[in-house]
């Protein structure tokens, strides 16, 4: 690219959030490019254990305008398959995609914003982040984390149960994806799975259909003003894959209470009870990745940034998507992200005007 170039949109991220916004901004008629820090397409499915599946069967876990094929042999696609299906989206749309490109900064530029990255300036009238949260893992910061001697690792280094086998291994996470590596170590590690509540699991036959049905009849409630949500379940609960079913159905995903400290071999809790751990993996979630906004100045409570749908409040040109219910409900996934992708490229559009 030329050292300064000048479109109507940046996208900033090129996963499933980018993809869906880049459909819908050349559905509108923009000018508009897409930039992924990434080598490849596929966002931060290709970066995700080997034994990862979707929650929900391939139909229902498609972006806008294409259906997701089913993959043969299999009810929930695997994240290879998603890869692959994120790669003939963008080449089936012919959406410029510009990898790997790195944003370091946006700022204001008089009636522009400028997109500062590491190939050169952008200058564009309205920006669309949509950069997710893999690359910000959380791990709290519990006394003697540093002391452990051991290995640690969050969610996003962990990528086969095979690395672990015959070791002592201590989960910690009572989310998805604590559920799922806990049941992909339960048979060949010794295993100690941690959480902060007891665990509860959706009914069997609840799966990412219904879950997005559920997100969006609670966000209609909170729109209205209604804090009766109706029971709708949390998305922070655990659906029961069939290989978390299986494992939990053998008793072998008993979960812990949370430990106080660690300290050099193992960890302890609060009665003094201990355990030996040759591995501690954090599955504890992740934060926005939003570093690259920092020049504007808006961040709000919590790390977020105050959006109406998903417009930066002191930022209209600015909008942000795929980052979790606060940027549309279920927009971090790939069913729940087509509709607030819609919103944004329409108000993108409505303001160029």
């Amino acid at each position: 690219m030329t050292q300064h170039q000048a479109v109507d949109v940046v996208v900033i991220g090129g996963g499933q959030a980018g993809l869906a916004a880049g459909y819908h901004l050349r559905r509108a008629g923009l000018d508009f490019v897409v930039l992924d820090a990434g080598t490849a397409p596929g966002g931060a499915w290709r970066h995700t254990w080997d034994s990862l599946h979707l929650f929900s069967p391939a139909a229902y876990s498609s972006l806008p305008g294409r259906l997701m094929p089913p993959q043969p042999g299999e009810t929930y696609p695997d994240a290879a398959h998603v890869v692959a299906y994120l790669t003939d989206y963008e080449q089936r749309y012919d959406l410029p995609v510009h990898r790997p490109v790195r944003v370091t900064g946006v700022h204001r530029d008089g009636e522009l914003l400028r997109v500062e990255t590491d190939s050169g300036t952008y200058r564009t009238r309205a920006v669309i982040s949509a950069t997710g949260t893999w690359s910000r893992p959380f791990i709290p910061a519990v006394p003697g984390r540093t002391e452990f001697q051991g290995i640690q690792l969050h969610t996003v280094e962990y990528r086969r149960a095979s690395d672990f086998t015959g070791q002592k291994v201590i989960v910690v996470g009572g989310g998805n994806s604590g559920a799922q590596i806990a049941a992909d170590l339960a048979y060949g590690s010794d295993l100690t799975w941690v959480t902060l509540r007891e665990p509860r699991y959706l009914a069997d036959d609840i799966d990412g259909r219904a879950l997005f049905d559920h997100a969006t009849a609670r966000r209609k409630a909170l729109d209205e003003g209604r804090t009766d949500t109706g029971g709708v379940a949390s998305l922070g609960d655990i659906v029961a894959v069939p290989p978390v079913r299986a494992a939990r159905d053998a008793g072998l995903l008993k979960a812990q209470p949370m430990f106080t400290r660690l300290d050099d071999t193992g960890v302890e809790w609060p009665d003094g009870t201990r355990t030996d751990a040759d591995a501690v993996i954090w599955c504890t979630g992740f934060r926005p990745a939003l570093s690259h906004l920092a020049p504007l100045g808006l961040r709000g409570p919590r790390g977020h940034i105050p959006t109406a749908g998903t417009q930066a409040l002191a930022e209209p040109r600015l909008h942000l998507l795929g980052y979790g219910d606060w940027t549309g409900p279920a927009s971090a996934t790939l069913i729940g992200v087509g509709r607030p992708a819609r919103d944004a490229a329409r108000a993108i559009a409505d303001l160029l005007r």
